[in-house]
């Protein structure tokens, strides 16, 4: 079977904080229709490289290519590239005088300029995809945690991004509610969608990921599949973290 080709393409980058290294020489590539999961300790720089995979930060130097465009040029459209890559955060960011359905059709008619009728019904089939179809004329404040990160994830995906980007989108949850939003994730991978996950959900980066990447100090220690990071590690590292992580 052919490889997928990589639609994210992480090439050589830095990223400097004052005389703080973030991200130190990271390469890294994510397959079409593969999950990559990104674990690490707290300030590893896990967040920086999401955030500069859609150019929420700008990196100090290296390229990154989506869909063999470099989108670190200088100037470069960001509202057009932002369109191929959904980004889901910790915080829901949902509006909360919108419903649900409200939330999840606002960019597709600001953003791609469909109308009512067209956003209306591409948001209904995103909200039924993330088992929320029954909820789409509540307001933020009437949903779980985990009701309102999947109407982000639904957001997200109505603008028929080509890669997701998913930052701890579990972690501000009480735990029973993590499993929801997981089963979601879970469910876009099996339909195909390229995803790049930072979390601490290692029982899920285990049985879901294609790819788990660990990182220390702004560098890849090192990347592979899941079975060979999480039941044979190579670095000392790697090692001491998953041991941590597992108590």
């Amino acid at each position: 079977m052919p490889q997928p080709l990589p639609i994210l393409n992480v090439e050589d980058l830095h990223l400097l904080y004052g005389n703080i290294k973030a991200l130190d020489g990271i390469t890294l590539e994510a397959r079409t229709g593969e999950l990559t999961f990104l674990i690490g300790p707290s300030g590893s720089g896990k967040s920086s490289l999401l955030r500069c995979c859609n150019r929420l930060e700008d990196p100090s130097s290296g390229r990154i290519l989506v869909d063999g465009e470099d989108i670190t040029q200088r100037n470069i459209n960001l509202n057009r590239i932002r369109r191929g890559i959904g980004m889901v955060f910790q915080s829901f960011n949902l509006y909360p005088h919108m419903t649900a359905k409200g939330n999840v059709t606002l960019a597709l008619r600001k953003v791609l300029g469909k109308n009512r009728k067209e956003a209306e019904e591409i948001g209904l089939a995103q909200l039924e995809r993330v088992g929320l179809l029954d909820r789409a004329d509540h307001f933020p404040n009437q949903l779980s945690g985990g009701q309102q990160q999947r109407v982000a994830i639904a957001r997200a995906l109505a603008l028929e991004p080509k890669i997701m980007l998913f930052d701890e989108p579990t972690s501000a949850l009480d735990p029973e509610l993590v499993g929801e939003v997981l089963r979601v994730m879970r469910q876009l991978k099996e339909d195909g969608m390229t995803m790049v996950v930072v979390s601490h959900e290692m029982r899920f980066a285990k049985t879901a990921a294609d790819h788990v990447v660990f990182m220390a100090d702004g560098k890849i220690v090192e990347a592979g599949p899941p079975g060979q990071i999480f039941d044979a590690p190579c670095a000392e590292r790697t090692r001491a973290f998953l041991q941590e992580a597992h108590h």
